[in-house]
């Protein structure tokens, strides 16, 4: 359906560290400053780059190569938003020093990233804000990390940083606390059913850390398999739902639903669940605009230029009766 609500870039993400770059242009096009009744160039899809699992060994400090790359190109391209499918650090283990690792995760993007002026949303992984009882310490850590740091961004739930929702031009952003394995529960499934209906706009982005169905091969059983929790997502009118935790490139479709899975930028490229290929670190660009997702690249190392094909993705992927389709297979050409 043709969706003709129009938008303009928030006053808030503008005035973010100075205003992002470019910004003395709408994210309409228009030249700050025209009048309505002033020629306007037509509208450019906001522009989302989504990053996961950047985290290396066990108490790391250090970033793979990977991971500055990939920020200083996304600087290079000036995305409207960043998101972060969790596992920033590498915790969820007694006896790190979870401050120097947030001390170094920080310095690698959070600040290059606020020093270009683009806002950063980020979602709890299991290495950096389990939520396990065991891991309270750490995951009271993320949240301190993270309150410090709230992006210039309109919450319309805001139970920032474990979980919560915002809105972006034409798209409204729910952030899930999807950090264990297994189903959510009843109150959990409803505080994500009124998340998703907090705010009308005409495409809604689900993000989380654990995926709903197996993407890569040895975490075939680390999911949330919850019949329930997606049917929610696809009433709720879900576009696209983007997890990381599983470490390989997939744009797919699961009946209703279409579905991301985040390659890594960090340690440990996994392979595609009947696949023989180690998958490249990556990061994705999305587009977004009134109607609909209407592109989901992943630009994989070391020149960062060139969008991986989807024809050396396999058209699906399989396994103990949950098949996922290849997105441009299923889904419509720009959708």
């Amino acid at each position: 359906m043709t969706r003709t609500w129009s938008w303009l870039l928030g006053s808030a993400l503008i005035a973010c560290a100075g205003g992002p770059p470019g910004a003395g242009a709408g994210v309409d096009g228009a030249a700050a400053g025209d009048g309505p009744g002033a020629d306007a160039a037509p509208a450019r899809p906001l522009r989302i780059a989504v990053v996961s699992d950047l985290n290396g060994s066990y108490g790391s400090t250090r970033y793979e190569a990977s991971v500055h790359e990939a920020v200083a190109e996304l600087i290079a391209r000036a995305p409207d938003l960043v998101l972060s499918t969790g596992d920033m650090v590498a915790g969820q283990q007694a006896g790190l020093d979870y401050r120097a690792m947030w001390t170094a995760f920080h310095a690698a993007v959070t600040e290059p990233l606020a020093a270009a002026g683009i806002p950063l949303a980020v979602t709890p992984g299991n290495h950096d804000g389990s939520g396990y009882p065991a891991f309270a310490g750490e995951r009271a850590v993320f949240v301190d990390e993270w309150q410090a740091r709230r992006p210039a961004l309109p919450l319309v739930v805001d139970e920032y940083p474990s979980r919560y929702a915002f809105t972006l031009g034409p798209a409204l952003f729910v952030s899930l606390d999807a950090t264990r394995v297994g189903r959510f529960s009843a109150d959990e499934r409803a505080w994500v059913e009124a998340a998703l209906a907090a705010a009308d706009r005409p495409v809604t982005i689900a993000f989380g850390h654990v995926p709903l169905h197996p993407f890569s091969q040895g975490r075939e059983d680390e999911v949330l398999g919850d019949p329930a929790l997606e049917a929610a997502l696809v009433a709720g009118g879900v576009d696209l739902f983007v997890s990381g935790h599983h470490h390989v490139y997939y744009p797919g479709q699961h009946d209703a639903l279409r579905v991301l899975s985040m390659p890594c930028l960090g340690a440990g490229p996994r392979r595609l669940v009947g696949d023989a290929a180690v998958a490249p670190r990556a990061f994705v660009l999305l587009e977004v605009d009134d109607d609909g997702v209407r592109s989901v690249e992943a630009f994989a190392e070391s020149d960062w230029s060139t969008p991986v094909a989807r024809a050396g993705l396999p058209a699906r992927l399989s396994h103990a009766g949950v098949v996922i389709d290849r997105d441009d297979l299923v889904v419509p050409a720009g959708r």
